[in-house]
């Protein structure tokens, strides 16, 4: 059995436990830290719209010789044509070049075209051209924003349904949570929202949505009849199912990113698919804290809204007396602690005057 198994044996049985809620301040911290710096990256950098959604012109080629394949040689271009518009060049792999600028008319088009055959030696067959009017960027945007808050209602209506009303509260904040801290790294990165950038936003709310609900299943299980019991807090419990779904979290996770961390680096970053990178790094930013986010800020979320609940503190009331740790273990009180020197001193006492016990012998038979 590896080690990995063996910790996941442990923390289920609850031979070993990581106090997660009981230092939710901290990660709480921690996300301030994140969100502030995503706040931050936003309201400096903002994000690079594509031109699905602000609308303009863009053109795609790949030059016959790779030394003229520069970002310098395109800005040349674009100013040969006379288009005087602000203009991204970008360099795609080694020797293909994408000029985008804003919506253009069919002249502009025709002149900047003539420009890239003349200074980069390809046919006009060769460029793609993707002109896209600003109505219907904006339409592109209103159905992203549309598309993203239905989401987020039916996912709300779903739990509240399957779960509670406060575990829906927690998983949501969880959402929004993870969705802020992508489009921050977004805007710090620079990278273009594209629509495949809005496939990748859906994919890491539904993974991490996956992970919240898969914590919260347990987190039900191991407080259906809390109060009755009166062994544990609600606090308590939520920590035990958060140890015991931690290493199937990491595992799934590991598993997950995987793959996406192979499209991102080696696909986009060293094979230079640039339509890859936006999904990608969408898809791994927001694996990476949806797991985050499901095991330290969800569940911590969820203990303190129903810690507020009168049930639960007359609960907390109850274990308290009798103290029990947040981790679970029982805490030997000093009356029992003294029984039970008493008793071991006791039994140790008839043992040294009893002395050893001789085993009888046994007899040969002839």
């Amino acid at each position: 059995m590896s080690r990995l198994s063996g910790m996941g044996g442990r923390l289920y049985r609850g031979d070993k436990s990581f106090n997660i809620i009981g230092n939710r301040r901290r990660f709480y911290a921690l996300s301030g830290i994140v969100i502030i710096i995503a706040a931050i990256s936003l309201s400096v950098q903002g994000l690079h719209l594509g031109i699905e959604f602000k609308g303009g012109s863009q053109f795609t080629f790949t030059a016959a010789n790779a030394a003229n394949a520069t970002v310098a040689q395109g800005q040349k271009a674009v100013t040969d044509s006379g288009v005087t518009s602000e203009t991204i060049v970008q360099k795609i792999g080694s020797n293909k070049i994408q000029i985008t600028t804003k919506s253009l008319t069919n002249a502009e088009n025709d002149a900047v075209e003539n420009a890239i055959v003349k200074d980069f030696n390809v046919t006009i067959g060769n460029i793609n051209v993707l002109s896209i009017g600003p109505s219907w960027g904006k339409d592109i945007t209103h159905k992203a924003i549309q598309a993203l808050v239905g989401f987020l209602l039916v996912v709300m209506l779903y739990l509240a349904l399957a779960f509670e009303p406060k575990m829906a509260q927690a998983a949501i904040i969880a959402v929004l949570h993870d969705v802020f801290i992508t489009v921050g790294i977004y805007a710090l990165v620079g990278f273009d929202v594209t629509p495949a950038t809005v496939i990748g936003f859906l994919t890491i709310l539904g993974y991490s949505l996956y992970d919240t609900v898969v914590v919260f299943d347990k987190v039900r299980e191991n407080t259906r009849s809390i109060t009755s019991t009166g062994r544990y807090t609600y606090s308590q419990a939520a920590n035990l199912a958060v140890n015991q779904t931690l290493v199937r979290s990491f595992n799934t996770s590991l598993i997950a990113l995987l793959p996406v961390a192979s499209i991102l680096f080696v696909g986009a970053g060293l094979l230079g698919a640039g339509t890859l990178k936006d999904l990608s790094l969408a898809l791994f930013i927001g694996l990476a804290t949806g797991t985050y986010s499901s095991i330290f800020v969800a569940t911590p979320i969820l203990a303190t809204l129903r810690e507020r609940e009168p049930a639960m503190k007359a609960l907390a009331k109850r274990v308290a007396q009798r103290s029990v740790n947040i981790d679970g273990t029982p805490v030997v009180i000093k009356g029992e602690a003294e029984s039970a020197n008493i008793v071991t001193s006791t039994h140790s006492k008839e043992n040294r005057e009893r002395g050893p016990r001789n085993q009888p012998k046994r007899r040969s038979r002839r």
